[in-house]
């Protein structure tokens, strides 16, 4: 789980997989501009714990983390966070340049790390037929129901979707179109706000998890249907990734 600040004023959370010992991987929109709010995090604060991730003592409502602990003013891992250099606040679809990594100040020792997809990966499943059992892993910290209440944020989930498409005007190839169901007990999982920049993973043939997009963004306000993350194996994200030593 990571969370964004402004000078150490918290700001939004999001997810994102440790790809590196010092480089976590994540959405765009999660590491740059916002818009919105005419803001950009300077600061980024990661948890690997599975959760849930209790708050501290920190008050809230935008006041600054001086003299508090816990989440989210301190336990976690302190990084710089970098969105793409395309990215501009806006979802200009088809291309959102939706990427972004956060450096850590310090190495963060796992098994293992997340594994890349390399370039084109994803393309032979835009032909391949029955696509409805193209399957999916998706990862978040975020809402697991939001109608008629927010529920389940700050614990990671796991879950399972479905290819929908890789070539319609929203994708393009450069997004995912997957399934889309978070709600509890209400279909096989999905995404939800606070799950972007999770890794989207996909086995290979030879059984390995590869990461082949980001959690990206969701058509319904409600998370349900569909939902877009962008990919990875596409020479875009690839060259943003090579500047900071990732590479599949």
């Amino acid at each position: 789980m990571v969370f964004y600040d402004e000078n150490k004023v918290p700001l939004w959370r999001c997810t994102g997989a440790l790809v590196s010992p010092t480089i976590l991987l994540t959405a765009g929109h999660c590491t740059g501009y916002d818009p919105e709010l005419d803001l950009v995090p300077s600061y980024a604060q990661v948890w690997f714990d599975p959760g849930p991730i209790l708050f501290g003592d920190y008050p809230g409502g935008g006041v600054s983390c001086e003299g508090f602990s816990g989440y989210p003013c301190s336990g976690g891992h302190w990084g710089v966070p970098h969105p793409h250099p395309g990215w501009t606040g806006y979802l200009t679809l088809p291309n959102t340049h939706d990427i972004g990594v956060v450096v850590l100040d310090k190495s963060v020792s796992m098994p293992r790390y997340g594994k890349l997809a390399p370039l084109g990966y994803l393309d032979v499943l835009a032909t391949r037929r029955e696509l409805q059992n193209v399957k999916f892993r998706v990862v978040g910290y975020g809402f697991q129901l939001v109608k008629p209440f927010f529920m389940g944020e700050r614990e990671r989930y796991n879950a399972t979707v479905m290819l929908i498409d890789l070539r319609s005007a929203l994708t393009d190839g450069y997004n995912l179109h997957y399934s889309n169901d978070p709600g509890l007990g209400t279909g096989p999982g999905g995404t939800c706000f606070g799950d972007s920049g999770g890794p989207v993973l996909h086995k290979s043939e030879t059984g390995e998890e590869l990461i082949v997009a980001v959690n990206s963004f969701v058509l319904n306000a409600y998370c349900k249907g569909s939902a877009f993350a962008y990919r990875t194996d596409i020479s875009d994200s690839l060259s943003f990734l090579a500047g900071f030593d990732i590479t599949p």
